[in-house]
């Protein structure tokens, strides 16, 4: 691995993506508080893949939960898309239908529903946001063939490969096109080959719909096929200039 270049942050806020300033995450009160996060600015652009990478303890989850409006943050400012969420409060009334609309998720296990078949898994999210059922279900094997999986449209989340099913779990991140995608630890539980086929699907889909897209891991195959990194430790982050490089 080669040498990265350590940098700050010093590029013009952006109008979309995900930025963060200043943001600060208190557990507790008194001499018991627990500060997890204590002034977090990040800035990711629409199209780009960053990763954020940090020890056990060091507020990558905190971080991602008050990004995805799971918890609350103590202070700070946070915007996704062209939409501040967070500043010194929350500005969105309804975080259930922000994190359906404005987010997508995917984790270490794909956590498909297991009696719906992938297309039905893929186009529930466009359906509970009020879509037709027909719109909805067009719309999630269009990404299904992009993702190569739609030859298995109608098969049971028990009869995919792990592979398989993490490439549907990413088509349900997509399918309302958010502008913003949190993964946390997605290439995990596969093995080399499938991880960096993760991570070139989730560059080509940023590119393609324009979304910003943070990849939480301790993986060290992926960690070179970053362009950026943020690395969080003790509740502070640090950019970094990653490799970019993705093997064919």
């Amino acid at each position: 691995m080669s040498e990265r270049l350590t940098i700050e942050v010093s590029d013009p806020m952006r109008e979309e993506g995900i930025i963060i300033k200043a943001l600060r995450k208190r557990y507790g009160k008194g001499d018991t508080a627990v500060d997890a996060l204590k002034g977090v600015a990040m800035q990711v652009a629409p199209g780009e893949v960053v990763g954020l990478i940090g020890p056990s303890g060091s507020g990558k989850s905190t971080l991602l939960k008050c990004l995805g409006a799971v918890i609350e943050p103590s202070s700070g400012q946070m915007s996704l898309g062209d939409q501040v969420i967070y500043d010194g409060g929350w500005r969105i009334r309804d975080l259930r239908a922000l994190r359906r609309d404005k987010i997508g998720f995917v984790f270490q296990a794909p956590y498909l529903i297991p009696f719906l078949d992938v297309t039905d898994n893929v186009a529930l999210l466009p359906m509970l946001a009020g879509r037709p059922n027909a719109e909805a279900r067009k719309a999630a094997l269009n990404l299904l063939d992009a993702l190569d999986v739609a030859h298995r449209a109608k098969a049971m989340p028990a009869q995919l490969s792990g592979g398989e099913q993490q490439r549907v779990a990413i088509a349900r991140a997509l399918v309302n096109r958010p502008p913003v995608i949190l993964a946390d630890e997605p290439t995990a539980p596969l093995d080399s080959a499938r991880a960096l086929s993760v991570i070139r699907i989730l560059n080509q889909m940023a590119a393609q719909y324009q979304t910003a897209i943070i990849v939480v891991t301790h993986d060290e195959k992926i960690i070179p096929t970053f362009k950026r990194i943020y690395h969080i430790r003790d509740g502070l982050t640090r950019e970094e200039v990653g490799e970019g490089k993705i093997p064919d």
